[in-house]
């Protein structure tokens, strides 16, 4: 299915940062973001990008070199972003969620020629230049908690002493943008790579005409900007059409979500199921006269059909859920305002194709499970320096998803799974693989494996079925405790059962799917 965009498409030169600032030229004073230290008018944010832009160029970074972006989301961070696109320089912006191991290879896959970063984050970032090589020619500060290392700059003071960039680099629509990296089922994170043109089809094929997104909205995103789903919600999006963006660097938990419902007032709010089902969970969930949600978003995993309705029944207010994914960029696939089946991920964005095929590349009839293919301009141009994973994922005009899909007779598609291992845990992918090699390195754990099991909202959460060594006496809070010291935080298993043996193959090789039979969770 799929339908023709009536949309003009960019022409060249075009610069995506320059392209904001051109749409936005004529609300100076309007307010374009409002974090936890202040507010940014669109005035102000077009003069801090400009600044930004000279500065890196001052810096020595030249067109096309890469510079990591390791912030919190505040004010700085679409500064940081926009002012390095202006500039022909390319942002690597990355999860701040990693590991020092985890930062320490995409400064050297990249070869990031500076680093933008967070105060905060200021520790995890000198672990990460410890254990690797790469060196950068300079690493600019955010909000600064003490003195800063040779080298170091303070974001602020950097951005106040260059006068703004006058033109924007002459870059082209297909020329290289940014990056963002994407988890794979084995090995290091890829690095993939998107033009400067394709966050301009996000906004036009689906900000505007599925979300209705316009200036007079208040945009608040769960999901963060180094997100495909979040850069989109809270960049993208908003700054196409003139709307004001909430920024909040603390983690979405459903209270800190409900203080920026009230004390700002989003109009548009966009979250995953996990974040949804916390919130309708929590003793503080707002009355639907306290908010001024009109419209919701949902994307990063399947959204039960009860969480759906039981949301929509207290506030009145649809969540339209979809499906995107970092080489797509964003959604390709919605239900819509007025036009929401629950449980289903909705129908292809105009502009976009999609096709489900079988093992052999043929199409599957309605009502059959498939594996998800999709055509679009937003579609990725590569993963950097890995031409094997570029050529299995982008086929031609297509892009293999790695999801299975069923698509019904009314030609809306509901998920079936992962085409592989890979677990979706909050938005989040997870490998089981990366996780088992972990609990393995403990002193009493024999075997591991690691599967999806659905909890009571029907969202998936990891869990662990673990072999002790003979004797052995360690406890599951113990192996949880060991995993989060050595991976990022979210990959630990929710739940441990500890058994005698694994069932495997007469090869040896680990039968998950055993597991999942018996947890009753998807295949």
């Amino acid at each position: 299915m799929t339908a023709e965009p009536q949309v003009q498409p960019p022409g060249t030169p075009f610069n995506f940062a320059q392209h904001l600032i051109a749409r936005n030229v004529g609300r100076p004073a309007k307010t374009a973001y409002i974090d936890d230290h202040g507010s940014l008018s669109y005035g102000e944010l077009a003069e801090r990008i400009r600044r930004m832009a000279a500065a890196l160029q001052a810096s020595g970074i030249h067109r096309e070199e890469r510079v990591l972006l390791l912030m919190h989301d505040c004010n700085d961070w679409p500064v940081s972003f926009l002012g390095a696109i202006y500039a022909g320089i390319v942002p690597v912006a990355v999860n701040t969620l990693l590991t020092a191991d985890d930062y320490a290879y995409m400064l050297q896959h990249s070869r990031a020629q500076a680093v933008l970063v967070s105060g905060a984050l200021l520790p995890v970032l000198r672990q990460a230049f410890a254990q690797g090589d790469h060196e950068v020619k300079t690493v600019i500060v955010s909000h600064p908690a003490g003195p800063l290392d040779q080298g170091m700059t303070a974001l602020d003071a950097l951005v106040e002493r260059h006068a703004p960039l006058a033109a924007p680099a002459g870059t082209g629509p297909d020329d290289p943008g940014f990056w963002l990296y994407s988890s794979g089922s084995t090995g290091r994170p890829k690095g993939v790579l998107h033009s400067q043109a394709n966050p301009y089809w996000t906004a036009e094929l689906y900000a505007r005409p599925i979300l209705g997104l316009g200036e007079q909205d208040t945009c608040f995103s769960a999901a963060k900007l180094y997100f495909a789903y979040g850069l989109g919600n809270a960049l993208s999006f908003p700054l196409s059409v003139g709307a004001t963006v909430v920024l909040m660097a603390e983690r979405p938990t459903p209270e800190a979500t409900f203080r920026r419902w009230l004390a700002n007032r989003p109009t548009v709010f966009f979250g995953a199921p996990t974040g949804y089902a916390g919130m309708l969970a929590a003793p503080g969930l707002p009355a639907r006269a306290q908010v001024a949600l009109r419209l919701c978003s949902s994307a990063g995993e399947a959204l039960p059909a009860d969480l759906g309705e039981r949301f929509t029944a207290h506030f009145g207010c649809e969540i339209i859920d979809g499906i995107g994914s970092t080489e797509m960029l964003h959604i390709f696939l919605s239900n819509r305002p007025g036009q929401v089946r629950y449980g289903t991920t909705g129908w292809p964005v105009p502009g976009y194709a999609v096709e489900l095929r079988d093992e052999d590349g043929r199409p599957v009839p309605d009502g059959e499970v498939g594996d998800l293919f999709i055509q679009g301009p937003s579609a990725a141009l590569m993963y950097w320096g890995d031409r094997e994973k570029s050529r299995e994922t982008f086929r031609g005009g297509w892009t293999k998803s790695g999801d299975k899909y069923v698509r019904n007779t009314d030609g809306s598609y509901c998920y079936a799974g992962r085409s592989d291992d890979m677990l979706k845990v909050s938005g989040i992918y997870v490998s089981p693989f990366e996780v088992e090699a972990t609990l393995m390195e403990h002193p009493s754990v024999l075997e591991a494996a690691v599967i999806g099991v659905p909890d009571r909202e029907g969202l998936i959460k990891t869990k662990a079925f673990v072999v002790r060594k003979a004797g052995a006496l360690v406890s599951d809070a113990d192996l949880k405790a060991f995993v989060k010291e050595r991976l990022a935080p979210y990959k630990y298993p929710r739940a441990i059962e500890f058994v005698d043996a694994l069932p495997k193959t007469a090869t040896g090789k680990i039968q998950r799917f055993r597991l999942r039979e018996l947890e009753g969770a998807p295949a």
